[in-house]
């Protein structure tokens, strides 16, 4: 058994064949030309972002607009589309996105030692693209969310490799356009590396700032964005809300309970990733797993979440894949990605308007699936499997591969 699971390991990180790059060439141009051709603006999301921008340079409030909500530094971050013409926005925006979940795959791949150019690389992109939703639909509303789904795995292959503070750069450079990785910073304070922390926490406060001070109205994040996200009396924003908290709420429960319950889950998760860090194992799964233990709890609990924000966490736990007692190799794992099959559809949940509650399923089962990774000490991985001679006896693939 063992021998036939080194075999597909080998296989699978042997460089793939020149026609499996043309295909998987095909499917991320096809997707992001016909996002261009279907949408003047490039996305919803980002033409939110946009108009904010275009606010700014004509002397309004960027926050006039409830549903811009971003930290002041994605206001100048989105000048350069402002002053773009519309024609050349409409498809460099969904060509970006691609581009930035492709590079965030590729990092997510060297943390766990696997070669870009292998069959296992390929085939993974290919199998986000085509068998995973929320990568369609970040392309197509091109959501700033693809700004934390490439910084992210950056930011943990940094620390892996010990550069503690330039990963705590790019978590701050992240969170200043939009908080979404604020979570990861708990990772510094986990692992004692405080200066990294300082840099993760003062990146984004400085740019805030200086960012604040160019606005008309400086503090319109805390006096019209944050009040927005706490009452969360949007009609329309939550009925995609992935969160237990506005999932349950949806189904009868009480807010107050259902807000409690999501609390309490997230607390849970927060304490299964501190048990991880606490196990003190070398190599990458360390880092990863409590990461996006990390993630998956303030998703719990967060408002909004989204199903795209999935790609913040589940391209990082795939690349793991080839190393053994992974949290992917469990089948709840895959169990929990069913509803995010494009085509897919349950019973009485086909209409958009419903899709939280899948996305809801989708989350939780991950976050459990995850937690249990985090609590139990698995089989021996290719992080203490030995020295480098004995996991290259193991896996018999070519240096020429990498």
């Amino acid at each position: 058994m063992n021998k036939g699971k080194t075999a597909v390991s080998g296989w699978l990180l042997r460089p793939a064949e020149r026609h499996v790059w043309c295909v998987l060439a095909v499917v991320l141009a096809a997707g992001a030309v016909r996002v261009g051709l279907r949408h003047p603006d490039g996305g919803m999301d980002d033409a939110i972002v946009v108009r904010a921008a275009e606010a700014w340079l004509e002397g309004r409030s960027p926050y006039a607009d409830r549903h811009f909500l971003y930290l002041p530094g994605a206001v100048l971050a989105a000048v350069p589309q402002a002053l773009l013409p519309a024609s050349v926005v409409r498809f460099l925006v969904p060509a970006g996105v691609t581009a930035g979940l492709a590079f965030g795959w590729a990092c997510a791949l060297r943390i766990h030692a696997v070669p870009w150019r292998s069959r296992f690389a390929a085939y993974g992109l290919l199998g986000l693209a085509l068998g995973f939703a929320p990568f369609g639909h970040l392309v197509q509303l091109g959501n700033w969310t693809v700004a934390s789904a490439a910084a992210l795995p950056l930011a943990l292959l940094l620390a892996c490799r010990e550069r503690w503070v330039a990963a705590g750069l790019v978590i701050g450079a992240a969170v200043a356009v939009k908080p979404l990785l604020a979570p990861v910073v708990l990772l510094f304070a986990l692992a004692r590396r405080w200066r990294a922390l300082g840099v993760a926490v003062g990146v984004p406060v400085a740019v805030s700032a200086a960012a604040a001070l160019v606005l008309p109205d400086p503090a319109g994040f805390f006096t019209r964005t944050l009040p927005f996200l706490l009452s969360g009396e949007d009609s329309f924003v939550r009925l995609y809300e992935a969160s237990p908290s506005v999932v349950l709420g949806r189904l009868g429960v009480p807010q107050a309970g259902a807000t409690l319950l999501a609390g309490c889950a997230a607390a849970a998760g927060l304490w299964c990733a501190r048990r991880r860090w606490g196990r003190g194992d070398a190599g990458p799964a360390r880092v990863v797993e409590c990461a996006t233990m990390l993630m998956l709890s303030a998703f719990l609990v967060s408002r909004p979440s989204y199903d795209h924000y999935l790609l913040c966490v589940v391209p990082l736990l795939l690349a793991g894949a080839l190393a053994p007692g992974a949290a992917v190799r469990g089948p709840w794992f895959w169990v929990a990605l069913v509803p995010q099959v494009p085509g897919f559809s349950w019973p009485w949940l086909e209409p958009g308007t419903r899709r939280a509650f899948r996305d809801c399923f989708t989350l939780c089962v991950l976050a459990v699936t995850v937690a249990r990774r985090c609590v139990r000490r698995g089989p021996v991985t290719l992080d203490s499997a030995g020295p480098p001679e004995a996991v290259e006896q193991a896996v018999p693939v070519s240096r020429a591969a990498f």
